[in-house]
């Protein structure tokens, strides 16, 4: 035997706006993020290339063959002189290896640091 239940159109209409405005709050919420994570072209002497970290001063300069990387401290200018891999990252839109040193830098407001081979991977990054 089934119940006429005169609360269930009600509950329905109030489960239906919850759910409308849980979605609108999430949109706005992931276009936030969007915006925090925009990709913005640094400096690299702002950039310390062994922890990827972006820094509001400059960086210690570190010469290599010719190419100058920055670190944040000395044992992240030690590594670099001795350690070819930290001078290295990877293009996240070729996905080929690029030298620090010669790469066009993003970053966003959240501290992530991409490197790019040249600038059309960065604004192709960007406006994708």
């Amino acid at each position: 035997m089934q119940k006429n239940n005169k609360f269930l159109p009600a509950v329905t209409i109030i489960f239906v706006l919850l759910t409308i405005a849980t979605i609108a709050l999430a949109t706005n919420s992931n276009s936030e993020s969007l915006q925090k994570n925009a990709l913005t072209e640094v400096d690299a002497k702002y950039v310390c290339m062994v922890t990827d970290k972006l820094f509001q001063k400059e960086q210690i300069p570190v010469v290599v063959s010719n190419k100058t990387y920055y670190g944040c401290c000395e044992m992240c200018k030690a590594k670099l002189k001795d350690n070819p891999n930290s001078r290295v990252s990877v293009d996240p839109v070729s996905g080929k290896p690029v030298d620090k040193a010669a790469s066009v830098i993003g970053a966003t407001s959240s501290g992530n640091i991409y490197y790019f081979e040249n600038r059309d991977n960065f604004n192709e990054f960007v406006n994708n």
